[in-house]
């Protein structure tokens, strides 16, 4: 079960997700609904390390198997979606697969048609919504040492 729940009119999310770089292309889904775009990833499980939960999620969600290359971000975000305050607590991964190859086109995952996949070009990010919007600079200055993040406002 993921670590969701609810007190008052605020939703707590505990959130883990990967960045996989290749060929200077980022893999990035989004929901069918919606309109912006987020790193692979998902809620982290009661018990579960961050870790276990990233390989896990891109296992379930895409079949691939990946190891994680170091961490980049913890961040604490406090936004608004859908009318509802979040707070959110994530930890953002640099994984790596052992294979693979960049895809020109959207695809699915495994999970079917609800999200959908795609690789976006490292140089044109600005393009794209990206959310959190922290990611639209910070994937183009990648830390060599995990950074915390306060982020107020930023879905």
């Amino acid at each position: 079960m993921d670590i969701r729940f609810q007190i008052e009119q605020t939703r707590f999310n505990y959130r883990a997700a990967g960045i996989l770089i290749e060929d200077d292309h980022i893999l990035f889904h989004r929901q069918q609904k919606d309109s912006y775009w987020a790193l692979p990833g998902g809620g982290v499980e009661i018990g579960e390390s961050t870790n276990e939960s990233i390989v896990r999620e891109w296992r379930e969600e895409l079949g691939e198997d990946i190891t994680v290359a170091s961490t980049l971000w913890v961040t604490e975000n406090f936004f608004t979606y859908k009318q509802q305050p979040l707070h959110e607590l994530a930890f953002y991964y640099l994984v790596q697969r052992k294979q693979g190859k960049v895809q020109t086109e959207p695809f699915s995952g495994k999970e079917g048609d609800r999200l959908i996949y795609q690789w976006l070009p490292l140089r044109d990010l600005h393009h794209y919504d990206i959310r959190p919007t922290f990611l639209h600079k910070r994937l183009n200055e990648i830390p060599d040492s995990p950074e915390h993040l306060i982020l107020k406002g930023e879905s």
